[in-house]
């Protein structure tokens, strides 16, 4: 038996407490989330509903529990220090400290280390705490990326041509990032594809999940706004249909020196997950950004698939013995797509704003997997909040497959809802094997 803490209330730590619960070693789950998941509900013995900042409370409830382990899903906690504060009781966690979880929450960190440890895969970079030198470094670049230096929950990301097409535009921005965070960080901009590579790190090994491709914009064809996540895919042969294996194996390399120059810098052993957002360039696989969790909706793409027992991944994290095991996932494809209301993304005038509090219907879904994420159960139904409301998972020997049980599963779900029908299709994955093609000179 293992009682094991899981803080965190989206379908990120949905996926994450089922694939605890399927462990051999019948774990008890305990959860703490900021609002009540009725899926993490129904697979916790008990729950505490409250702030991630409380860290007093999180511990008392931890202790209370006699929790052998916790598992942190968001970044907010991180960034809090729950790790260090839970620490501090005896109790280890999945999930790196305050002064590690920087990997994320501070950009410049991040591509400073590289920067020392001369890790590939950085851009042209600078760092800027005032407008001061701005002007002229934009003027090396051809195209360029701005970023806050902060958690901005994955939407404070501009890229030029995107969000914005002048060096006016770029200098205002900057102007108004850096009335709200310290620093500025802006890189030149890549063309590429993306992938994203979740590793689990011990502090000394690194071991990588299956690549995943993320589909941040919110309407069909790459459309709209940035958020969160629309859904993510992965293929059976675990790779991409753009990428060669060499560009998960650079990914990896890259993560692996990461770990090492923390623990050079730091004196600590990272122990958790290492996501790296990677983009495949005409020069090679380059760093995007880091994230100190799992991602959201990437996880549910990889934990379904899981052979290892997921127990024993977090017990080998945090005991440092991840060379000792081996981590396998099922030769399956994995379709996720996001149903949302319809509202989400969209400003608040907008006629579909209302729909983000609206009822809604899940029907008779068959053959996939569903996670929730910001919805609560009342007694008269499940009912949306402003942001996404379930993730759907299909699963199946083919992408094409996977992808028609997902489809088939969201067109069951009523109300007020939207999705991107085009997640995991063939015509989308087809403009991005052409891109690479365009990109790498093949065509």
């Amino acid at each position: 038996m293992a009682y094991i803490l899981l803080i965190g209330n989206g379908a990120r730590e949905h996926v994450i407490a089922e694939a605890l619960k399927r462990s051999r070693h019948n774990p008890t789950l305990f959860s703490c989330m900021k609002s009540n998941n009725p899926g993490i509900a129904s697979l916790s013995e008990d729950i505490l509903i409250g702030g991630y900042g409380d860290l007093e409370a999180i511990m008392r409830f931890a202790v209370s529990h006699a929790v052998d382990f916790a598992v942190i899903g968001p970044e907010d906690p991180l960034s809090n220090g729950i790790v260090d504060a839970l620490n501090a009781t005896g109790i280890p966690s999945v999930g790196p400290t305050k002064n590690l979880a920087r990997l994320e929450t501070s950009k410049s960190f991040t591509r400073l280390l590289l920067q020392k440890y001369q890790i590939p895969g950085n851009p042209q970079f600078g760092v800027f705490s005032s407008l001061e030198g701005i002007e002229t470094f934009i003027d090396e670049l051809d195209g360029i990326v701005l970023k806050p230096d902060g958690l901005t929950g994955g939407k404070g990301v501009m890229v030029q041509g995107d969000h914005f097409h002048s060096k006016e535009e770029a200098l205002a921005l900057c102007r108004a990032i850096l009335a709200e965070h310290p620093c500025v960080v802006i890189e030149e901009k890549f063309d590429g594809e993306e992938f994203s590579l979740q590793c689990f790190c011990d502090g000394a090994t690194v071991l990588a999940s299956p690549p995943v491709q993320d589909h941040k914009r919110r309407f069909t064809g790459d459309r709209g706004p940035n958020t969160g996540g629309m859904g993510s895919y992965s293929l059976e042969n675990h790779l991409l249909p753009f990428m060669e294996a060499r560009d998960a194996e650079e990914g990896l390399a890259i993560t692996r020196q990461v770990a090492e120059a923390l623990r050079a810098e730091t004196g600590e052993a990272y122990k958790g997950i290492m996501y790296g957002g990677f983009i495949i360039t005409r020069d090679g696989v380059k760093l995007l950004e880091y994230n100190a969790r799992l991602g959201d909706p990437e996880a549910m793409n990889i934990l379904p698939i899981l052979k290892t027992d997921f127990v024993d991944v977090c017990r080998a994290i945090i005991g440092g013995t991840l060379a000792n095991l081996s981590l396998e996932f099922e030769r399956q494809a994995t379709v996720c797509k996001y149903i949302v209301p319809k509202g989400y993304g969209l400003p608040k005038d907008h006629p579909d704003a209302s729909s983000t509090s609206s009822k809604i219907d899940v029907g008779n879904v068959k053959d996939v997997r569903l996670y929730y994420s910001s919805v609560d159960r009342r007694a008269g139904g499940l009912y949306m909040t402003s942001s996404r409301a379930i993730g759907v998972v299909g699963i199946a020997g083919t992408l094409e497959e996977a992808e028609g049980r997902a489809e088939r599963a969201v067109q069951s779900v009523t109300g007020p809802v939207d999705h991107r029908p085009d997640i995991g299709t063939k015509e989308l994955i087809g403009t991005r094997i052409e891109h690479m093609k365009r990109v790498q000179g093949k065509r």
